[in-house]
């Protein structure tokens, strides 16, 4: 955990023209040097706006990669409006790294087969998945079929199946490997596990993250924008490079859904700040 004295110590480290990167516009810190970790956007981010909306937004962020949620392109639609869909995010600069979290909870295989189908149909290489225990098996089946990894995102004390990372990496570790793990580290942090431990345990079945912040690393709704909070962002993104997490690190952004920008704004300034500074 990260005390507020540390995190500006942390910061005031940063050299003048890093932080400078860090907390200017997208448009400027666009031109900087590659960061060693990718960062994206959840889509759920945008959940009360429209497909257009969520790539302009995207694009006004400086992010170009997006892991969608079904509001973005929703399984009900036809083959031609996933291709729709497909095109619209192409022609903005867009790549979708993967989608949901979906739901793959019936024991049915042809309810399985549904989204692997949805997800071929939109390209999309991963999907972050909500399973169980006995639905897991039916799903690497269709992995290996189709090529798409499948990351497990888990949900927390809430969710009965698998609240943190470590429950789900029990089931998937000798399972294929484009069987893994999706840590959502608010999520992570609530359950009361180690967040650095359950990362570095996932080791290479870390296919995706979800990040956030928390005032208080056990309450939901604590939930403020990266940098305002106690995650400890900077340790994140050393282990992860540590690691070396070829995956992508997306913001998902759950709170002021009326008006996420500006905080998403700050969030990226933040965390683009962190990682020009453990790269000076």
């Amino acid at each position: 955990m990260m005390s507020d004295t540390s995190r500006r110590s942390f910061l005031s480290s940063i050299p003048a023209a890093a932080a400078a990167a860090g907390a200017a516009a997208p448009s400027v810190a666009a031109a900087a040097p590659a960061a060693p970790i990718r960062l994206g956007i959840a889509s759920y981010s945008f959940r009360e706006f429209s497909r257009r909306l969520c790539i302009q937004y995207t694009k006004q962020l400086g992010i170009s990669l997006l892991t969608i949620k079904e509001f973005h392109a929703l399984y009900r639609s036809t083959p031609e409006e996933l291709d729709r869909a497909k095109r619209d995010f192409a022609a903005a600069g867009i790549t979708l790294t993967g989608g949901g979290t979906v739901y793959m909870q019936k024991e049915d295989p042809g309810d399985v087969k549904f989204y692997f189908e949805y997800a071929k149909r939109l390209g999309l290489p991963m999907m972050n998945v909500g399973p169980t225990a006995k639905t897991l098996p039916i799903i690497e089946k269709f992995a290996k079929e189709y090529d798409i990894k499948i990351a497990v995102h888990n949900h927390g004390p809430e969710d009965k199946h698998f609240p943190a990372p470590s429950d789900a990496l029990k089931i998937i570790k000798d399972m294929d490997p484009r069987m893994g793990l999706c840590i959502d580290v608010g999520h992570t942090t609530r359950t009361g596990r180690n967040l650095l431990e359950e990362i570095e345990m996932a080791g290479p079945r870390l296919l995706d993250m979800h990040i956030k912040d928390l005032r208080d690393l056990s309450q939901a709704r604590s939930q403020c924008d990266v940098g305002d909070g106690q995650m400890p962002i900077p340790q994140i993104f050393r282990l992860l490079m540590k690691m070396n997490y070829a995956g992508v690190v997306h913001l998902e952004y759950e709170i002021n859904a009326d008006n996420p920008l500006p905080g998403m704004h700050r969030s990226f300034a933040y965390m683009r700040g962190v990682l020009a500074g453990i790269q000076s």
